[in-house]
């Protein structure tokens, strides 16, 4: 039996799911992919015990103390009681079984409890990451490959469908996005302050400056709130065979603007698209078109160009920040600034001018 890395979790989980919990294994989890992407809010970890009626297997996560807007116990409990309260809304997300909160001797009730924890069911599948890795190294796509796309393409589809109405959740999803720990100021602020280094305070000053004025055009667009994931990048989807994938991981709130999520995976695609060829071309730019234009189809989301570049902006300063991904070139990330900051000039993002944003003068 492995070590127990939180006092008390195995006499909590043998109160709450039976003796045989007793005896559970507790291993922290890989983040899957190859190490492109490092860093995160906490570890997860896998707790696995034997039953009567088979192998049981839960995953476990905290929230790292740290920035983001994390600084605080309270700041990390909302992120945990979220969490719970929220999985169980989206479909095809892992189920979450429990909430609770550490004490110096274990897992108990809230009161008098130092950090929260939330407890999911496990879910077998590897990273879409993977996906990533294994087509940059073999410079193409198969048809699974565009296959899968198409059915995320169709699952977002299908959870912005129905619109929702609440009186103030659409400005404050966009007041987060530009200004919350985990959105554009929060990244901003986490990028390294080097003399001389890429980009400079002043670059990450107009990315906010810019962002600042897309909230004040797009703050009376409450019209457009829908459900949504609110973190839809490769590491929080796992497939399993063909097109059957699982999502984790769901953040910031269970209502939003559809471009989050739209943004969310679709920059990896030009991410990766930089990554392997310099330039918006080859496999990844065949799966960003599949993507985008069966989403496009199937959403009937005539809007969506004209409200993604906030969202696309900060999911660009996220793949650009070396905190998250400390090997990419200096030539990457500039490629990702000159795209977000030509995204957030423009009245409309257009896919097909995306090689013309990649080329802006500057920086």
């Amino acid at each position: 039996m492995s070590p127990e890395p939180f006092p008390g979790l195995r006499a909590y989980l043998a109160g709450r799911f039976g003796a045989e919990a007793k005896t559970a294994s507790i291993e922290p989890l890989g983040g899957g992919g190859s190490g492109v992407k490092e860093g995160g809010y906490g570890v997860p970890y896998a707790v696995r015990w034997e039953t009567p009626a088979g192998p049981r297997a839960l995953v476990l996560e905290t929230v790292r103390p740290g920035a983001f807007g994390h600084e605080d116990r309270s700041d990390r409990a909302a992120l945990v009681l979220r969490a719970y309260d929220e999985y169980a809304g989206l479909p095809r997300h892992v189920a979450a079984v429990d909430v609770g909160a550490f004490r110096e001797d274990g897992p108990v009730g809230l009161a008098g409890t130092r950090e929260f924890f939330v407890l999911t069911e496990f879910a077998g599948g590897a990273p879409y990451a993977d996906d990533f890795e294994r087509i940059a190294a073999a410079e193409r796509v198969e048809p699974p490959d565009r296959a899968r796309a198409e059915a995320l393409a169709d699952y977002l589809a299908g959870i912005h469908a129905t619109p929702a109405v609440h009186p103030s959740w659409y400005r404050r999803r966009l007041r987060e996005l530009t200004g919350s720990g985990e959105c554009l100021a929060g990244v901003a602020d986490s990028y390294p302050a080097s003399a001389g280094g890429f980009p400079d305070a002043r670059l990450l000053e107009e990315v906010e400056r810019l962002a600042l004025a897309w909230r004040y055009r797009l703050r009376d667009r409450s019209d457009r709130l829908r459900t949504i994931h609110g973190d839809f990048h490769p590491w929080n989807i796992l497939f399993r065979e063909g097109a059957d994938f699982t999502v984790l991981d769901r953040s910031r709130g269970a209502l939003g603007d559809p471009a989050d999520d739209v943004a969310a995976l679709s920059i990896n695609y030009i991410f990766y698209a930089l990554r392997t060829r310099g330039g918006f071309g080859g496999p990844f730019a065949e799966l960003f078109d599949a993507f985008w234009g069966r989403y496009a189809r199937r959403s009937g989301d005539a809007e969506l160009p004209r409200v993604i570049a906030p969202h696309l902006a900060f999911r660009a300063l996220v793949v650009a920040n070396p905190l998250w991904y400390p090997r990419e070139s200096d030539a990457v990330r500039r490629s990702l600034f000159r795209f977000l900051l030509a995204v957030l000039e423009a009245p409309a993002f257009e896919p097909a001018r995306i090689p013309d944003y990649l080329a802006r003068t500057a920086p």
